[in-house]
């Protein structure tokens, strides 16, 4: 596992071997940046942008962000070990300026956050076997933490059917072996 591109290109993640977890393929990571780079249908550009990365893991996506000089990312998880394995990759790429960590469950944080705060992009990737993120995303769009120009990036099991057309609108939808990628807006 390692930084695609930017500041940070070639560096070596820390992961986890845990069934609880899933690292975020090189390959899926590579074609979600480029899409964000280059589609037509997206608005928003990684480079000073505030990202929001839940189910944050071992920070795989937001750490790509800065490595693509987003302005700051806030990092949400709650696993002890991907919390781990997390901040010892902020640290060793020497990123931990850019980077809030928070070890809470999502709706706490959200309920917490300070209303001034906005978001460009928020990136969800929750444990495949749970659809509890679909409540995170009701309370993401109550709260209205997100810029007017926004993008929404879900990593969900490719077999897994959720509709999420009355939450959302959604721009694009990629499959990748198991995963499936989902591009919206609220």
């Amino acid at each position: 596992m390692r930084i695609i591109s930017g500041n940070l290109k070639g560096k070596k993640l820390s992961f986890l071997s845990s069934s609880t977890t899933r690292p975020l393929k090189d390959i899926v990571k590579e074609s979600i940046f480029n899409i964000i780079a280059h589609s037509n249908l997206i608005n928003v550009k990684i480079k000073n942008s505030n990202i929001l990365d839940l189910y944050s893991g071992i920070g795989s996506f937001g750490i790509e962000c800065i490595s693509r000089e987003a302005k700051n990312v806030t990092f949400v998880e709650n696993n002890e070990k991907a919390l781990m394995a997390l901040n010892e990759n902020l640290k060793k790429l020497s990123v931990q300026n850019k980077a809030l960590l928070f070890s809470k469950e999502i709706k706490e944080f959200l309920n917490q956050i300070n209303e001034n705060i906005k978001f460009d992009i928020v990136f969800l990737d929750p444990p495949f076997s749970e659809n509890k993120f679909i409540n995170d995303l009701k309370l993401i769009k109550k709260l209205k933490i997100l810029k007017k120009n926004h993008l929404i990036i879900i990593h969900r099991e490719k077999k897994i059917i959720e509709n999420l057309d009355n939450l959302f609108k959604t721009l694009l939808t990629k499959n990748y072996g198991r995963s499936k990628i989902i591009f919206g807006i609220f």
